[in-house]
């Protein structure tokens, strides 16, 4: 991208009442002097003004300095109606007036370059904007607010310092003397102990971020089907008394403190002559040996057989046995399982306190994948550096590793990010953001 250039984008979505349109760049207050008037002749940032597009429209005009605006640049953001006409013809005219489209992400990766957040708080930028759940936008508000950075900070504050001591150590042995093992150990396990605690947190991130996968299985007519739309409060499975009728997997979300739970509907488990059933059970077991746990689901008028028992718990992930139909008074009393009927709703809350418990804390993780691969590498080099310092080595070399770990955590917050890494972090954003 040519971070000098003045580029336009709509930031809000299209098609609601008012929509913002920003310019951002060295040129943005001479574009938007061309494209609304009146402009003032001796622009004062941060003061609205009223006025009228070229489109024809009246809207404001809001200007921001350079050093003071979300990228960090000249800018201004002007509002006019949300139609998508509206929208377009005044995108259009700021492109005639010598700006050009913003690539995705582009106001972010000019507020990074810009020194206005760093790589992780523009990660969060990217989650505030994809946020489903509550328990999502928490997390990606925390993010946003530097919460990584914050944490990892100490830790590369204690690296980077035991690193300063090495190579004084080294370089001016005879002013500083000899390496003060002791004291650098102490430095480097109190970097260690925070690296951990950060990566404690990986699984709790995850699953704020892409929440768990519930697969619903059991014998055909076990109203399995009828339990999802129970759950999701919707027809979404079509449900039938002729065993066989779900054929494909059906997945539908739903929220479980503010967590997404994916529910996945699958095919009844049974010996079967029709090919396109059999493909079903096969995407069925499929989808049981990937899920993070198992509705394994019975009928209440039915006794539980063998068979039944031997596939609940064949799949190795955490489940519960839901005896369905219980409303109904053929119903037995079936060992260890819940009491369902997805009809009245009866045994429902219990079914929502197995998926919450599944769940776990969503409190109190920040990072993702990228930075998690970072952190354990980070860890590793620092774990080596502390390690070396008890060889019968030149002390030196832990300068090596330590070297290492600083260069890996400025890599999480984008102080060392290569360039390639930083074109994949922002090529997930959208446009106008």
């Amino acid at each position: 991208m040519a971070l000098h250039d003045t580029i336009v984008a709509p930031i809000t979505a299209v098609g609601g009442a008012v929509a913002l349109v920003r310019l951002s760049g060295p040129e943005a207050w001479r574009v938007a002097a061309k494209v609304f008037q009146p402009w003032p002749e001796a622009v004062e940032p941060r003061r609205a003004t009223y006025g009228r597009a070229v489109t024809g429209e009246d809207g404001l005009a809001l200007p921001f300095a350079t050093g003071s605006s979300y990228t960090g640049e000249e800018s201004v953001e002007i509002s006019v109606h949300g139609s998508p006409a509206s929208v377009r013809s005044l995108v259009e005219a700021c492109l005639r007036a010598g700006a050009r489209m913003a690539e995705p992400g582009e106001f972010t990766l000019r507020a990074f370059m810009n020194g206005r957040m760093d790589l992780t708080q523009a990660e969060g930028v990217r989650d505030l904007v994809a946020a489903r759940t509550e328990a999502q936008l928490r997390r990606a508000a925390l993010l946003r607010e530097g919460g990584v950075r914050d944490l990892l900070s100490p830790a590369r504050d204690a690296l980077v310092g035991a690193l300063a001591a090495v190579e004084a150590s080294t370089d001016f042995s005879e002013e500083v003397g000899e390496v003060d093992v002791a004291g650098l150990t102490r430095r480097i396990e109190s970097a260690l102990v925070i690296i951990e605690e950060a990566l404690r947190g990986a699984r709790t991130s995850r699953l704020v971020r892409h929440g768990i996968h519930v697969v619903i299985a059991g014998r055909p007519n076990a109203g399995k089907s009828s339990l999802l739309n129970a759950l999701v409060r919707a027809d979404r499975a079509i449900v039938s008394d002729i065993p066989g009728t779900t054929r494909d997997t059906v997945e539908e979300e739903i929220e479980v403190d503010g967590v997404p739970v994916r529910l996945i509907d699958t095919a009844g488990l049974r010996a079967s002559d029709d090919e396109i059933e059999q493909l079903g059970i096969e995407r069925a077991l499929g989808s049981m040996a990937a899920a993070d746990a198992v509705l394994y689901v019975v009928d209440a008028t039915c006794p539980w057989t063998e068979q039944e028992r031997l596939e609940a718990g064949s799949h190795g992930r955490p489940w519960l046995l839901v005896a369905n139909k219980s409303d109904l008074p053929r119903a037995l009393s079936i060992e260890r399982s819940v009491a369902v009927s997805a009809k009245t709703g009866q045994g429902l809350d219990a079914v929502r306190e197995a998926l919450s418990g599944w769940i776990g804390e969503t409190d109190g993780g920040l990072v993702n994948e990228r930075h998690v691969s970072l952190l354990e590498q980070a860890s590793e080099a620092a774990r080596h550096a502390r390690d070396t310092l008890f060889q019968p080595v030149p002390h030196d070399l832990a300068a090596v590793a330590l070297r290492q770990a600083v260069r890996l955590l400025g890599e999480v917050t984008g102080e060392t990010t290569p360039p390639d890494v930083i074109e994949r972090v922002f090529r997930d954003f959208c446009i106008g953001k």
